[in-house]
C-alpha cells in the first residue's frame, strides 16, 4: 500500500501569516505523524500559540510517546505557558506501522471525516480544545489501514467559510460530490480549499488548513517522495 498526504492552507484575508501550523514527524517505530494545530485568534499571535502546541506534540512523538499522552502534554504545556488564557485545537493523524492502523487523536470540536469504500463517516465524539485547564484528554480512534481509506482533518476556517453570506460550506456534501465526480483524492485538499475561498469571495474570514490522508494500492517503486509549494 502507498500512503499519500495532501495539504492546502490559506491565511485569513489581509493577514500575512496563518495562525495554523502543520508538522510532520517520522515515528520511531515506523510510519508518520501529522500534527495540525489552530491557535486562538489569527495572524502572528495565533501562530505563536499553534507553534508552541505543535512543537511540544512533535517532540514527544519523535521520542516514541503515544499520541494521546503527547496531546495531553501539549495541552498542559499551553496551559502552563499562557495560564489558561488561550486555547488551540489539535488534530494528530498517525500512520502506525506497528499496529497497521491510522490513529486519529482529536482535541477539536470539528469532526474528522473518514471515507471507506465510497461511504462517508464522521469521527465526531464531543471533544474540546487544549489549553484551558490541566489534563484535558483527547478523543482517540483507530482505523485499520486498507486500500482506498481516506481521512480528512481541517481547521475551523473551513467550517466557517461562507457564513458571512449565509451559505456555509457543506463539507459532507462537498466530499460526496468529489467522490461521485471521481475527482482524484490527491486533489481533494485543493478542491475543498478552493470551495471555501470562493464562498468567502476570495477573502477568507479565517485561516484555513485542509489535510487529506489516503491509503492507495501500491504503485511504482519503494522511493519516498515529498513535494512542497509555498508562495514567498
Amino acid at each position: 500500500m502507498d500512503l499519500r498526504v495532501a495539504v492546502a492552507k490559506a491565511a485569513k484575508y489581509a493577514t500575512p501569516e496563518s495562525g495554523d501550523t502543520l508538522e510532520m514527524i517520522e515515528r520511531p517505530g515506523g510510519g508518520l505523524s501529522f500534527v495540525l494545530v489552530d491557535g486562538q485568534r489569527s495572524g502572528r499571535s495565533a501562530k505563536t500559540i499553534s507553534n508552541l502546541v505543535a512543537r511540544k506534540a512533535i517532540s514527544l512523538l519523535a521520542e516514541g510517546v503515544r499520541d494521546g499522552a503527547a496531546a495531553r502534554a501539549a495541552s498542559d504545556y499551553l496551559f502552563t505557558q499562557r495560564s489558561g488564557q488561550v486555547v488551540a485545537t489539535l488534530n494528530i493523524l498517525s500512520v502506525d506501522l506497528a499496529s497497521r492502523s491510522v490513529v486519529v487523536t482529536r482535541n477539536n470540536p470539528d469532526p474528522v471525516y473518514v471515507v471507506q469504500q465510497g461511504q462517508i463517516a464522521a469521527i465526531d465524539q464531543p471533544s474540546i480544545p487544549v489549553g484551558t485547564r490541566r489534563d484535558i484528554r483527547p478523543v482517540i480512534n483507530e482505523i485499520l489501514l486498507e486500500p482506498g481509506l481516506v481521512l480528512l482533518a481541517y481547521t475551523d476556517g473551513l467550517t466557517h467559510a461562507g457564513e458571512r453570506k449565509g451559505s456555509p460550506l457543506a463539507i459532507r456534501a462537498a466530499l460526496t460530490s468529489m467522490i461521485e465526480g471521481e475527482l482524484p483524492v490527491d486533489r481533494w485538499a485543493d478542491e475543498l480549499l478552493r470551495c471555501a475561498v470562493d464562498l468567502d469571495e476570495g477573502r477568507p474570514g479565517d485561516d484555513i488548513s485542509v489535510l487529506v490522508l489516503t491509503v492507495q494500492p501500491e504503485t511504482g517503486d519503494e522511493v519516498r517522495r515529498l513535494w512542497v509549494r509555498m508562495p514567498l
